[in-house]
């Protein structure tokens, strides 16, 4: 399958904040047990491009990406660690291009009709929606993304175990980010069987959404 294909057959993305990259296979092993083997290492810390290249290279099975991708210079670093993917937090035209060129999936975030209309020029289909829940949760997606009908969304940014079947029901959303899943703190601190078994939460309530009205 392709990166989109997996993602949205997951349909959720555990956004990573890790400081230290001895810890990054111990977290992709508690991913792949919880049934979510996935993740998005954000560029937020000195060792993520080292954490995301322990990651690929001893999580085979984990589809991982880069997350907080502000330059193409970070873009290529992550590249070059072996992501999969490239989410930005904002739309920047020169992280996009960089990512197009080298044929590599990038969904940068957006918050506005313009922004959307931005990435409509680079040809994207789908777009990170953030920050979700502080700029009005799906009601307020499902108002700028109505002119758009092509284009699909993931929401990140305040999504947690108990508004993401809000957000996997609107019709538009291909899947979701959150970082409740894995916080740095468990992280640092080795909880890897606590993350393991709040992963496994996270998709039995992806699964019991799995028969909601799409709307």
């Amino acid at each position: 399958m392709s990166v989109l294909d997996t993602i949205r057959q997951l349909k959720l993305v555990p956004v990573i904040v890790i400081d230290d990259p001895n810890s990054a296979p111990d977290l992709g092993r508690a991913l792949v047990e919880g049934g979510l083997p996935c993740a998005e290492v954000t560029f937020r810390t000195a060792g993520a491009r080292e954490a995301l290249s322990r990651l690929t290279g001893e999580c085979p099975d984990v589809l991982a990406g880069a997350g907080t991708v502000l330059t193409p210079a970070q873009a290529r670093d992550a590249l070059d660690a072996g992501a999969k993917f490239i989410v930005a937090p904002g739309f920047n035209p020169g992280v996009v291009d960089y990512c197009l060129e080298n044929d590599v999936p990038v969904f940068p975030g957006i918050a506005t009709p313009t922004e959307i209309e931005a990435a409509m020029t680079r040809d994207l289909s789908v777009l990170k929606f953030f920050p979700a829940e502080p700029l009005g949760g799906v009601s307020y997606l499902k108002a700028i993304s109505a002119p758009y009908g092509s284009l699909e969304f993931m929401p990140t940014g305040g999504i947690s175990i108990q508004n993401v079947g809000t957000y996997l029901a609107f019709s538009k959303v291909v899947a979701c980010g959150g970082s409740w899943m894995a916080p740095a703190e468990w992280i640092a601190a080795g909880e890897f069987t606590r993350i393991a078994g709040e992963v496994r939460k996270a998709v039995v309530a992806v699964q019991a959404n799995n028969g909601a009205i799409r709307t």
